[in-house]
């Protein structure tokens, strides 16, 4: 079996700079660790139970399939800093008919970025009866 101590999800950016400002700056997200040197140096930014690495160049953006989910305890605020962070709001803040409130953003690279609220009474959180 194997026994994960840590993990994290590796980003290479078309523009790593570019990134950097997005995941740094408009993101806020706080810094793990850097390592390397020059443009296409390594940050690794905290997510919360995991980390985001963003490190090197890719030739092209990152596969569509790749989406990166983030549960954040005020949608809503979320949505205000963003914006005023000028960062472009794919879709607002909307309570899905599974209950989550979902808020949809890209990175530089068109990576889907999704800002999740889990309300108080939703069975993610709370299950009466167990």
């Amino acid at each position: 079996m194997v026994h994960v101590l840590s993990s994290r999800t590796l980003l290479r950016p078309t523009d790593p700079e570019r990134s950097r400002a997005f995941y740094g700056g408009q993101l806020g997200l706080p810094v793990y660790r850097e390592f390397g040197t020059g443009p296409e140096r390594g940050t690794v930014y905290f997510l919360g139970g995991g980390f985001l690495e963003v490190a090197g160049r890719g030739d092209a953006p990152p596969s569509p399939a790749l989406k990166l989910w983030l549960q954040v305890p005020d949608v809503e605020a979320a949505h205000r800093e963003l914006a005023d962070a000028g960062v472009a709001i794919v879709r607002p803040p909307v309570k899905e008919p599974w209950g989550l409130i979902e808020m949809w953003i890209e990175d530089p690279d068109g990576t889907e970025i999704v800002l999740v609220e889990i309300p108080a009474d939703h069975p993610l959180r709370y299950r009466p009866g167990i």
